[in-house]
């Protein structure tokens, strides 16, 4: 089957994991608090239930190497995504919430991991790394399908329970279409990992990176919705920013995926990606809807690009260790997530809002950026053929 088919299918997987599996309970927030089921400090404690899910199921897929246990994972995340989106239907209150996005965390993560170990190995290897890079924008346009979806609940006024409904008949489409053209495990996919010492320390710097990122990031894509809810006062158009958000983030993925690809610029943009974030978390504190519009292009538009930079840094640094070194990343990245929500709850019940959350989320990922723009001078140092092509271009 063509490789372009196979990755069309990454692409649609991602998208429908990541956007409707992992991020649904963004937009979902404010009818869940405006119909009393939780409050804001439960829905943070929700949020970080699925981030540790999301920390477990990348846990578990660094170790899972075999075909068989990669396509277990990746055709069962599939579907979890699937039925517990579904089962959200009937849930009601804190606990049953809680334990299906811990649920749909797990999913996650086994889909990411699995999908990034199958599609970059087989992109390079037809010779379309461009294409491989572009399956992240997946995520992005399942964000953007969740918030139309969302706002046309709105205007229809349906409840929380008939829209994750609709989320799972969308995502039951998106499944059933690709399930039979994905890569199949260990058809030209590295399957033991191998990587030098001097590789291992690079990827021990882009993990911190990678998790400062996590907890920088995650407060305004979780709780974006409701803090345009809050300054629309319910209204339709708040109801525009995570579509947006979804959509920029879709876009910055594939202006990254047209640059030059070498080690060099890798770092140089994973380093202003980071930075631009930091003034897209700050802007937000602004209290206004511009402030809200500007933390919706400087948070969304490098959120995906910005993933995709660490993958492409990992590949460089380390080409036979895929799927371990994406498994690692990704749980560091979760760690990173984990604190996000559970930061913004103790915020939340101290200050009565998320203020000082965004100055440490903001913080963090100014800090991490300072790391990325290290590591253009240390990686040389530690990694002898640094710039040398490392990857199937």
């Amino acid at each position: 089957m063509s490789p372009l088919i196979r990755l069309s299918a990454c692409f649609i997987a991602l998208m429908m994991a990541m956007g409707i599996g992992r991020f649904a309970l963004t937009p979902q927030l404010p009818h869940l608090l405006s119909e009393g089921q939780i409050d804001l400090t439960a829905a943070g404690l929700i949020a970080a239930a699925n981030y540790l899910g999301y920390l477990l199921g990348a846990v578990d897929a660094m170790f899972s190497r075999r075909p068989d246990q990669v396509q277990r994972r990746l055709h069962g995340g599939l579907w979890l995504c699937v039925l517990l989106t579904l089962a959200s239907f009937w849930a009601n209150g804190f606990w049953s919430h809680l334990l299906l996005r811990f649920g749909t965390g797990v999913a996650s993560a086994w889909v990411l991991v699995m999908i990034t170990a199958l599609s970059q190995p087989l992109a390079a290897a037809a010779g379309r790394p461009r294409l491989g890079a572009l399956v992240f924008a997946g995520p992005g346009l399942g964000i953007f399908l969740t918030g139309l979806l969302a706002l046309f609940s709105h205007l229809a006024q349906q409840t929380s329970a008939t829209l994750w409904l609709i989320y799972a008949a969308a995502a039951l489409l998106m499944l059933l279409g690709i399930v039979r053209i994905l890569p199949q495990p260990g058809v030209g996919v590295p399957a033991t990992p191998t990587a030098v010492s001097s590789s291992n320390r690079g990827i021990g710097r882009l993990a911190v990176v990678y998790a400062l990122y996590g907890v920088g990031y995650i407060i305004p894509a979780t709780f974006l919705s409701q803090m345009a809810n809050a300054q629309f006062h319910g209204q339709w158009q708040a109801d525009l920013f995570w579509p947006c958000f979804g959509l920029g983030a879709a876009i910055g993925v594939l202006l990254v995926s047209l640059r030059r690809h070498d080690p060099e610029t890798t770092r140089h943009w994973l380093m202003a990606t980071l930075w631009l974030q930091a003034a897209g978390v700050f802007a937000c504190l602004l209290g206004s809807g511009l402030g809200l519009a500007l933390g919706v292009i400087l948070c969304g538009t490098p959120f995906l690009a910005c993933m995709q930079l660490v993958m492409q840094r990992s590949r460089e640094l380390a080409p036979h260790a895929t799927q371990r070194n994406a498994g690692l990343l990704t749980a560091c990245f979760a760690v990173g997530q984990l604190s996000g929500p559970l930061l913004a709850a103790v915020s939340s019940h101290f200050s009565g809002g998320l203020q000082p959350a965004l100055v440490i989320a903001g913080s963090g990922l100014l800090i991490a950026g300072g790391l990325a723009c290290k590591s253009v001078t240390a990686d040389r140092g530690l990694c002898a053929g640094a710039d040398a092509p490392t990857v199937p271009r």
